[in-house]
């Protein structure tokens, strides 16, 4: 069974100001640079029948581009940090088109999703790292502005079982069509 999700490619540049950001943080194993990524869906592991239709709603979506930008970085995990992440700036247009990848995996029979969408691109998976320096390492990295960078496709990734931080491949892609002046969702 594949594992999928979709999501956003992080531009090059972008990738290049946050590989800058690994560093000495005991506990940390840093996520590939190549592996960068905006979650908008996390599918998980389904049949080969569920993965097809999947794809197939994801064709129904028809979007702008739009542009996204990086706002802070931040960790998931509180008093046991379990990842290091970067914040995406929330937006209209990011919402709705999660929202859009929502409905489509509804619409193929995978259960809602439980968690608040929250837009970040995972630098590292933490484990036993030490709360203090987490906080340590936010005080001194956490100001990171990226500058905006224009999205025009999503893409459907698919990774190995249990092998959280990639290699991700590219399963299927949907460029934005110029869904200009509807909702997204609506078909083309």
């Amino acid at each position: 069974m594949p594992r999928l999700f979709t999501g956003l490619e992080v531009p090059p540049r972008i990738v290049s100001r946050l590989a800058m950001l690994r560093g000495k943080l005991i506990g940390a194993r840093w996520i590939d640079p190549e592996n960068y990524h905006i979650t908008l869906r996390f599918a998980g592991d389904i049949d080969p029948l569920q993965a097809r239709a999947f794809a197939s709603a994801l064709e129904g979506i028809a979007f702008d581009s739009f542009e996204i930008s990086l706002d802070g970085l931040g960790s998931f995990g509180g008093n046991k940090p379990r990842a290091l992440w970067a914040a995406v700036k929330l937006s209209e247009p990011l919402l709705r088109l999660q929202k859009a990848h929502e409905r489509a995996a509804r619409l193929t029979g995978l259960p809602p999703e439980t968690r608040n969408f929250s837009p970040h691109v995972t630098l590292a998976r933490l484990k036993d790292a030490r709360p203090a320096a987490v906080a340590e390492y936010l005080s001194y990295f956490g100001g990171f502005v990226g500058e905006p960078f224009r999205v025009s496709r999503s893409v459907l990734f698919s990774s190995r079982a249990n092998q959280g931080g990639g290699p991700y491949l590219i399963e299927a892609d949907y460029p934005f069509r110029g869904a200009r002046g509807r909702e997204a969702g609506a078909t083309a």
